[in-house]
């Protein structure tokens, strides 16, 4: 007789147990574990400071400031990122578990680049240049995100038998 209930899906688990073994025993995961934080803590002062400028004109200095150090930042994690990524599945980027989380990574990176180039290069005013520097925040929320729901992820597979 056959079953009436339906099936749960299968979900693959995120690393296989030598991936996973990798992941643990080196120091780029704990490199990252410290960085992405940081990065957030930076982006959350930094979307403050910018937000205040839009809205009242005023910091625009500053608020510049703290865009190139969230930029610094988000610089520092994709290079190490792809280091681990390197480590753990033999690829510097653009491995299949992550694939989705890189390609999202490097239109951030390319947003927040591009405000780089119109700043050193005056090629936008200062309101525009914010409102670009939004964009990008925008997409890195969305990228923080991806990775979020793929660490949770990691975490439930690793409750599942390899």
């Amino acid at each position: 007789m056959r079953s009436t209930q339906p099936r749960s899906p299968q979900i693959a688990p995120l690393y296989t147990p030598e991936q996973r073994a990798r992941r643990d025993e080196t120091v780029w995961t704990l490199v990252q574990g410290v960085l992405a934080p940081l990065q957030f803590v930076a982006f959350a002062v930094s979307l403050v400071l910018v937000c205040r400028y839009l809205m009242t004109g005023e910091g625009y200095q500053i608020a510049t400031v703290s865009i190139l150090i969230k930029t610094g930042f988000l610089y520092i994690i994709m290079i190490t990122g792809a280091i681990w990524e390197k480590v753990v599945f033999g690829q510097y980027l653009l491995a299949e578990p992550f694939f989705w989380e890189d390609m999202v990574s490097f239109a951030v990176i390319a947003l927040h680049t591009a405000y780089i180039v119109a700043l050193l290069g005056g090629l936008l005013p200062p309101s525009a240049l914010m409102w670009l520097a939004v964009a990008a925040y925008a997409l890195y929320v969305l990228n923080a995100a991806q990775f979020v729901l793929k660490l949770r992820a990691a975490r439930l597979g690793s409750a599942v038998p390899a």
